[in-house]
């Protein structure tokens, strides 16, 4: 535990309503944080349960219903953070995916698929650091972005070859963008492998879930099928004061599964 390094800061983070999303939520309002402003795009009563959560260690929450594909609804949920007058983080980890887990099967996507992947899992992202910029520049410290990109991106596997692709495109734009807003704000990414989410099982249907649970658990080297709370703490890290000195770098969360790949071993 890290104490109340996050102290009075103001963090929003898309995607926020299960999962991840709301493990990062909860996360850096147990460490301090004053502000957590909640986005979602269609959970309405799990975002309330985040707030819930939130509010629990006395952040004040603030829910915001947007599709970060809109750069309306990107710049709408950034506004929620006006009355406090900056934002210190940025969690940019909404994300959509298309199931299509045999890549050889060509015909399993379409470009509608891979737009609409990229229409939220890069764009969406970029739009939200457009939308936030001026804010994350009024942090007392550089205000930290953090992508949540995937080993998807990295090792080519994965739900569909879409996925892979956009956060492939995701964990580049991270480089991308932390020349480019230097030295005022920093933007990193984790790369998480096998969450245990709802997400898979509403993609896949629960015994699918139940064998890519078992299989994680199986097959990475540290023998663990990591939960949201597992991979949240190092998304906050790359957040927090302990941080401050990294910027552009893409941190495997992935309880090893990288090591199963011979060309990635040696990175």
């Amino acid at each position: 535990m890290s104490g109340k390094d996050f102290q009075d800061f103001v963090v929003v983070v898309t995607g926020a309503s299960t999962g991840l999303g709301r493990a990062i939520a909860v996360e850096t309002a147990s460490r301090g944080a004053a502000a957590v402003i909640i986005n979602y795009a269609s959970s309405a009563d799990e975002a309330a349960e985040t707030a819930r959560q939130v509010e629990a260690h006395g952040a004040k929450a603030v829910i915001v219903q947007g599709d970060v594909a809109s750069d309306d609804d990107c710049r709408r949920i950034a506004t929620a953070a006006q009355p406090f007058g900056r934002i210190d983080a940025l969690f940019n980890n909404a994300g959509v995916t298309k199931f299509a887990p045999n890549h050889a099967d060509l015909d399993a996507v379409t470009a509608e698929d891979f737009l609409r992947l990229y229409s939220v899992n890069v764009v969406g992202a970029y739009q939200m650091v457009r939308a936030a910029r001026s804010l994350l520049e009024a942090a007392p410290q550089p205000g930290a972005v953090v992508n949540t990109s995937s080993i998807a991106g990295v090792a080519g596997i994965g739900s569909s070859v879409p996925y892979a692709a956009s956060k492939g495109a995701l964990t580049t734009m991270t480089l991308s963008l932390a020349r480019a807003l230097a030295p005022k704000i920093r933007v990193n990414a984790i790369c998480p492998g096998f969450i245990d989410t709802p997400w898979f099982g509403k993609g896949v249907g629960a015994e699918r879930a139940q064998k890519m649970r078992d299989g994680a658990a199986a097959s990475t080297p540290l023998k663990a099928a990591s939960t949201a709370e597992d991979i949240a703490g190092a998304a906050v890290f790359l957040a927090a004061p302990a941080s401050k000195h990294v910027t552009g770098e893409t941190l495997l969360v992935d309880a090893g599964t990288h090591l199963n790949y011979s060309p990635l071993a040696m990175r």
